[in-house]
C-alpha cells in the first residue's frame, strides 16, 4: 500500500482539479483520482466543447449576413465534422493543460474507479481508459481527508446536423442546443412544461429572449409536455400535450435537456453512511458530509450545478481543512450564464423573488438600442436590468440578455460581493464606447437619472 496522503480528491473536473491545486498550495500531500479524462465532463464533453460549437455557430451566423457589415461573401457553407473536430481540439488542449497543472503542483494522479471503503480509505479499481503517463494505478490508498467531486451526467454533443429537432426543456442546456442547431439551419421546437422558458431567469429577461429566439425561427411551446415518443426508422414522433390541446410532431432527433443527475452511485457512500438526498450528497456550509473526514463539492453536492460554484466550493473546503476560516459560499452571489444567441447572464434575486421577500425595490433598465458600441457591433437587441433595495441602496440582483453579457455580469458580481450601493456605482466612471456603459445606465435608470435613453 502506498504512503498515506493528506487529501484524496475523487474526480478531476473543474471542481476537483482546482481543489487539488489549492490543497497542494496549502502544503497538503494531495492525490486526485480520475477514471475517464483529466478535466472531467465539463472540460471534455460539456462546458468547453459546447462553447466551441456555439462559437462556430456564431461565426457562421455572421457569415450569412456580410452585407450588414459592408462585406461580401458567397457560397458560405459549413462542415459538421470539422465543427465537431474543432471542439475536440479545444478540449484536448485543455485536457493536456490540466495534466501539466497536476505535475506543476506535484499532485499525484491515480487512474481508475474509486470506492470509499471506510473513512480515510479509498480503493481504486482499473479503468477502461488508458492512464496518462506517470499516473498511479489500482490499489488501496489512505488519506486523512477524502473530497468527492464526481460531478453529474454528461451532456451529449451533436455528431451531425439534423434537419429537424425537438428539445425537451428550456433551461440553459436546452436553449444552448436549440440556438446551435437553429443557426445551422435545423427546424427546432422547444417544449417547456413551465409557463416561461429559462425558468430560473427574471421573467422580463426571459420574455425578451423568447422574442429573439422566435425571430430566429425557433418554435417554442410553454405550458406543454411531451407525453409520448414513438421512435421510427426515419425519426421520432412526439405527442405534445399543452393548453391548446394535443399535437404530434415528427422530427429527426430529440434532445432531453430537463436536468442532470449527480454521480453518487458506486462510490461506497451507503457503506460508510454518507447521507444523500434527492440525488445529491448532503453537506454543510463548508462542504463537510455527516461522516468526519469525507467532503463533497460541485454538482454532486447539489445545485446550482455550475463549474465556477464547484471550484469555489473546493477552495473553501480545503481552506477550512487547513484552518483558515474561509467565508462559506453565498449562493445568492453565484452568477449564471447561458451561451445561446442572445446570451443571458444573471446574479442575485429576480424582481419577482425580491417582491416575494416583501422587499421594497427600485428597478432600472437600459436597452442595447441606446448604446453606441452595441449599434456599432450590429448587436442592438438586448436589455440590462438591475434591482435595488429602495431602503438601503443595496444591489439585490442584475439580469442581462444580449451580446457578450456573459462577460459583463462579473462587474455586478464584484459589486454585490463588495456590498456596493447605488451611489458608488453612479460615481464610478465606465469607459466609452463599451457595452459596459449600459450597466451604469441601468443603475441611473433605477434612480430616474438615465442619460442616453
Amino acid at each position: 500500500m502506498p504512503d498515506p496522503f493528506d487529501i484524496i480528491i475523487i474526480g478531476s473536473g473543474p471542481g476537483g482539479y482546482v481543489t487539488a491545486i489549492r490543497a497542494a498550495q496549502l502544503g497538503f500531500k494531495t492525490a486526485i483520482v480520475e477514471r475517464d479524462y483529466l478535466g472531467g465532463i465539463c472540460l471534455n464533453w460539456g462546458c468547453i466543447p459546447t462553447k466551441a460549437l456555439l462559437r462556430s455557430a456564431e461565426i457562421y451566423h455572421y457569415m450569412q449576413h456580410p452585407k450588414d457589415y459592408g462585406l461580401a461573401a458567397e457560397n458560405v457553407t459549413y462542415d459538421p465534422a470539422a465543427v465537431v473536430k474543432r471542439s475536440r481540439v479545444v478540449s484536448k488542449r485543455l485536457n493536456d493543460g490540466v495534466g501539466f497543472l497536476m505535475r506543476k503542483n506535484k499532485v499525484t494522479v491515480i487512474w481508475g474507479e474509486a470506492v470509499i471503503e471506510a473513512p480515510g480509505k479509498v480503493t481504486v479499481k482499473a479503468s477502461k481508459n488508458e492512464a496518462p503517463k506517470g499516473a498511479l494505478g489500482p490499489d488501496a490508498y489512505l488519506a486523512k481527508h477524502i473530497i468527492l467531486a464526481t460531478g453529474a451526467r454528461p451532456r451529449v454533443l451533436p455528431e451531425r446536423m439534423p434537419k429537424s429537432l425537438l428539445v425537451v426543456g428550456s433551461g440553459a442546456i436546452g436553449m444552448e442546443f436549440a440556438s446551435f442547431y437553429r443557426t445551422f439551419g435545423a427546424e427546432v421546437t422547444v417544449v417547456e412544461i413551465l409557463p416561461q422558458i429559462l425558468p430560473a431567469e427574471d421573467a422580463e429577461i426571459s420574455a425578451f429572449a423568447r422574442k429573439q429566439f422566435e425571430k430566429q425561427g425557433i418554435k417554442i411551446l410553454t405550458d406543454a409536455k411531451v407525453a409520448k415518443l414513438d421512435k421510427k426508422a426515419d425519426g421520432v414522433t412526439a405527442t405534445i400535450e399543452g393548453k391548446g390541446g394535443t399535437q404530434t410532431l415528427t422530427v429527426e432527433r430529440v434532445i432531453s435537456a430537463v436536468g442532470v443527475v449527480g454521480n453518487i452511485e458506486n462510490l461506497g457512500l451507503e457503506k460508510v453512511g454518507v447521507k444523500t438526498e434527492r440525488g445529491a450528497i448532503v453537506v454543510d456550509a463548508l462542504n463537510r458530509t455527516n461522516v468526519p473526514g469525507i467532503y463533497a463539492i460541485g454538482d454532486v453536492a447539489g445545485p446550482p450545478l455550475l463549474a465556477h460554484k464547484a471550484e469555489h466550493e473546493g477552495v473553501i473546503c480545503v481552506e477550512a481543512i487547513k484552518g483558515l476560516n474561509p467565508h462559506p459560499m453565498d449562493k445568492r452571489l453565484i452568477p449564471g450564464c447561458t451561451y445561446c444567441s442572445p446570451q443571458i447572464a444573471s446574479v442575485g434575486l429576480t424582481e419577482q423573488a425580491a417582491k416575494e421577500k416583501k422587499l421594497d425595490v427600485r428597478v432600472g433598465r437600459f436597452p442595447f438600442v441606446g448604446n453606441g458600441k452595441a449599434i456599432a457591433l450590429g448587436e442592438d437587441q438586448g436589455l440590462v436590468k438591475v434591482i435595488f433595495d429602495k431602503k438601503t441602496g443595496a444591489l439585490l440582483g442584475a439580469h442581462m440578455v444580449g451580446a457578450e453579457v456573459t462577460e459583463l455580469i462579473q462587474g455586478y458580481v464584484v459589486a454585490m460581493n463588495l456590498e456596493t450601493t447605488e451611489e458608488e456605482l453612479i460615481h464610478t466612471v465606465f469607459p466609452h464606447p463599451t457595452l459596459s456603459e449600459m450597466m451604469k445606465e441601468a443603475v441611473l435608470d433605477a434612480y430616474g437619472r438615465a442619460l442616453n435613453i
